[in-house]
């Protein structure tokens, strides 16, 4: 395949990181919305998606296990 890239996929999708990155700047979902030019509810199910891929049950629980696998630094 030309111009394949080999390699681990990341985990979180471009939009997924700018989310999280902005929350753990201690944006509210409204004010992450109006930065991204999203909707609130795009901003909650980024989020939620995010949780489900991590099998965590809240946000801090997100936040610090992308932490942990370093795809999120504060």
């Amino acid at each position: 395949m030309k111009g394949a890239e080999f390699g681990p996929k990341p985990l979180l999708t471009k939009r997924e990181r700018e989310v999280f990155e902005l929350l753990v700047q201690d944006k509210t979902t409204k004010e992450i919305a109006e930065q991204l030019f999203i909707s609130e509810k795009t901003v909650r199910n980024h989020i939620s998606n995010t949780m489900q891929k991590l099998g965590v049950k809240g946000r801090s629980q997100a936040v610090i296990e992308l932490i942990r696998l370093g795809e999120l630094e504060i």
